[in-house]
């Protein structure tokens, strides 16, 4: 996540933690009122100081965010002095209201500490928000502000924890439902915002040396095609490679699929059971380099496939498709084709993935114009990019949507990277858990047209520590009626077979928790077979299904699963249309 995202989220996150902060009604004392007052005026200061986007003008120290951070301080502060006095400190003495008053005093002092940590967050990330280039895809600037602004994050994350801590330590029962309401807010906002920070000091510290600051350094650039599912979005299906050199951004070498040889042995060892799930095609072959949803698993093949062709040993891997590239397109522009064609945010992800396969029944002219547009963006990207930080809503939305994600060579930077979401990394943490992952084994183009559900209830957790869990799926080949293109419908699967046209055949997995268990699969309502691996730690429940065209069908999964209280996380597959998700959770029966 980059920090100036990390700032903003930080921010806006604050009026949540600070909505709960008044006193109630029944402390209608002098101090109590002062406190409150305060409190209340931090609040409406923080709303203030939550911008609507990131135009450098509206950030920055002399900016009105900047302006409102500092009231909401001076107020916090004045809070603090108010319920850190002597009189004070005689009430959280008293029956009846001493926990109140404990309480009071360590949520004034907590947004004190963490509204002073924002601020000096808010004036470390001056120097970037105004660090133009001086050249368009020049980023030295920025490089020089983000080495300044990692320390900064680092320490505030720290001191937003410490201040977390301190409201642990207070009553939790008041007798006073606002009050206590209000901890349980200051807690868990807190803890969202330690988790921002610390990973704005991670990016803040990885992207100087991987933009280059200490050498040039080269990355496999890998352009996915969500028309036909793979584990981390789509079918590679354009390549480059991307260079960065002192925070100068190019893009060399671009050329289609075919332009990267399967190799007779695998490339790269991913373990015996990632061979016994996948075999030995997606070490060898790019076509099916990315079955599986853990992002490194397919860089290093990737690398891998490079190094052997070419001789040259990259320096890591980075990936996106064409719902990312409108991102960046909705800031940069519209670009120009060779042509004369102009190719839009609205239009990119339409014209990539469904019109291109009926303007080019020849796959090599498809191509050829496809890299054409993958060409564009990149030079237009790196010509027209004078501000990077105009580019931080469009990054942002690519990383929370798992529409970018890196790879480094080096151990250290990786081992960062793979604890944010720009890793692209299948977590091995325990936990409720509940991912999709879709595979075309068709060989068609026809996951344009996939709709997705998820629906994941948990249960009350059970005395022996575990909980009974239902994941419901719903899939939809939503292909439209009329003729497609053959090379859209056409199965490779059993290509000798009569198939009814826009007919698809998907394997379908679902990660579920460590240690979970699958008591029962049904496909449509009716008991079903299922076979059972591993991954990462996570057990893979999966079936191949065929889909006709127009066709929905649900699989359910019965889990008993162990019982936690950390939250279900249910990751989404980077695919073009969206996938619905509903989580409910049942957490009565176990003690935390």
């Amino acid at each position: 996540m980059t920090p100036g995202r990390t700032r903003r989220l930080a921010i806006a996150g604050l009026p949540t933690l600070a909505l709960g902060l008044t006193l109630a009604g029944g402390w209608a004392v002098h101090l109590g009122l002062g406190v409150r007052d305060h409190l209340e005026a931090a609040r409406a200061a923080l709303l203030r100081a939550r911008p609507g986007d990131l135009d450098p003008g509206t950030l920055g120290p002399d900016s009105p965010a900047a302006a409102a951070l500092a009231d909401a301080l001076r107020h916090a502060a004045e809070a603090r002095r108010l319920s850190g006095g002597v009189y004070w400190a005689m009430l959280t003495h008293l029956p009846v209201v001493g926990d109140g008053a404990a309480t009071a005093r360590g949520l004034a002092a907590s947004v004190a500490d963490i509204t002073g940590a924002l601020v000096r967050v808010e004036r470390s990330a001056a120097p970037l928000l105004t660090a133009g280039a001086r050249a368009p895809g020049d980023l030295r600037r920025a490089i020089d502000a983000l080495d300044a602004m990692a320390p900064v994050l680092r320490d505030a994350a720290i001191r937003v924890e410490t201040a977390r801590a301190l409201v642990a330590r207070t009553p939790a029962s008041t007798g006073l439902a606002a009050l206590d309401g209000a901890r349980g807010a200051v807690l868990r906002e807190a803890a969202r915002l330690r988790g921002f920070l610390d990973q704005g000091a991670e990016a803040a510290a990885l992207l100087p040396p991987m933009l280059g600051r200490d050498g040039p350094r080269r990355y496999f650039l890998a352009f996915e095609t969500n028309a036909e599912a793979r584990g981390t979005g789509g079918l590679v299906g354009a390549i480059g490679v991307l260079t960065a050199d002192h925070g100068s951004l190019s893009v060399t070498r671009l050329s289609a699929d075919n332009g990267l040889a399967s190799s007779p042995e695998p490339v790269a060892d991913l373990g015996p059971r990632f061979l016994s799930r996948y075999g030995r095609g997606p070490t060898t072959m790019l076509s099916v380099s990315n079955l599986s949803p853990h992002f490194p698993y397919a860089a290093t093949t990737w690398t891998g496939l490079w190094r052997r062709q070419t001789g040259q040993t990259l320096d890591g891997a980075v990936a996106t498709d064409p719902v990312g590239l409108s991102y960046l397109l909705d800031v940069i522009g519209p670009v120009r084709l060779p042509g004369g064609e102009t190719v839009t945010e609205g239009g990119v992800v339409d014209l990539t993935e469904r019109a291109a396969y009926a303007r080019y029944p020849d796959p090599r002219e498809r191509k050829k114009y496809l890299i054409g547009i993958a060409g564009a963006v990149s030079e237009a990207l790196t010509r027209r990019l004078s501000d990077p930080v105009r580019l931080l809503p469009a990054l942002s939305r690519m990383v929370g949507e798992q529409r970018l994600r890196v790879w480094s060579r080096a151990a250290g930077e990786q081992r960062r990277l793979a604890e944010t979401p720009l890793g692209g990394v299948l977590p091995e943490r325990p936990g409720p858990y509940a991912g999709l992952v879709v595979n075309n084994s068709a060989g068609t183009k026809l996951d344009y047209y996939l709709d997705r559900s998820l629906t994941y209830a948990l249960g009350p957790c059970r005395p022996d520590g575990t909980r009974a869990s239902t994941v419901r799926i719903r899939l939809t080949n939503d292909v439209p009626r009329g003729t497609l293109p053959a090379y859209v419908t056409g199965r490779l699967d059993t290509p000798r077979r009569p198939h009814a046209a826009g007919s698809n055949l998907l394997w379908v997995s679902l990660y579920a928790a460590t240690g979970a268990k699958a008591a029962a699969v049904r496909l449509d309502g009716r008991p079903i077979p299922f076979y059972s691996e591993t991954e990462r730690s996570h057990p893979v429940f999966s079936k191949v299904l065929e889909f006709a065209p127009g066709q929905s069908r649900t699989l359910e999964f019965d889990l008993l699963e162990p019982y936690a209280r950390t939250a279900p996380v249910v990751p989404v597959q980077p695919l073009v249309r969206p996938q619905r998700t509903t989580v409910t959770a049942d957490d009565r029966g176990c003690s935390p």
